[in-house]
């Protein structure tokens, strides 16, 4: 078991499986054919992150970098929030953007979802944690990882 802090920007507590990925999301990619095409076990469509693509990401604790690509990217997590799609949290080891912080926002504000969201958990953090983990978030922005 390993704790790294975090800061908040979307607060909650979640347990979840973590989901790794070393490169950065992009939002549209990775959700496109659940969001367009109906795929209700959300798996990853972005062929160019080998980290997760079409692993399912529905529920987990997803742990990135950083978000990349569109300016859609805060819609699409918008989206996916207000249709029951999103991941069960979203972990950055390095700042969040401000599309990827809108989108959750927007989320946590205009829906009933519950996805804790917290960056700056450091390079140290994505080194560390590796995909099947188990996660737990706290609502100070603590983030244990589980092996």
């Amino acid at each position: 078991m390993k704790q790294f802090q975090g800061r908040v920007v979307v607060a909650g507590t979640c347990e979840a499986e973590a989901l790794v990925s070393h490169g950065g999301f992009n939002t549209l990619a990775s959700y496109q054919s659940a969001l367009q095409f109906g795929d209700k076990d959300v798996k990853c469509g972005d062929q160019n992150n080998p980290d997760i693509y079409k692993k399912p990401m529905l529920g987990k604790a997803l742990c990135l970098p950083q978000t990349i690509g569109s300016t859609t990217g805060g819609m699409v997590l918008y989206c996916a929030a207000s249709e029951n799609l999103q991941p069960a949290c979203m972990l950055f080891s390095m700042h969040i953007d401000p599309l990827a912080a809108s989108g959750a926002v927007l989320g946590a504000v205009w829906t009933d979802v519950k996805m804790p969201v917290i960056d700056q958990l450091g390079e140290e953090f994505l080194n560390y944690v590796q995909t099947g983990d188990k996660i737990t978030v706290s609502e100070d922005g603590l983030v244990t990882v589980h092996r």
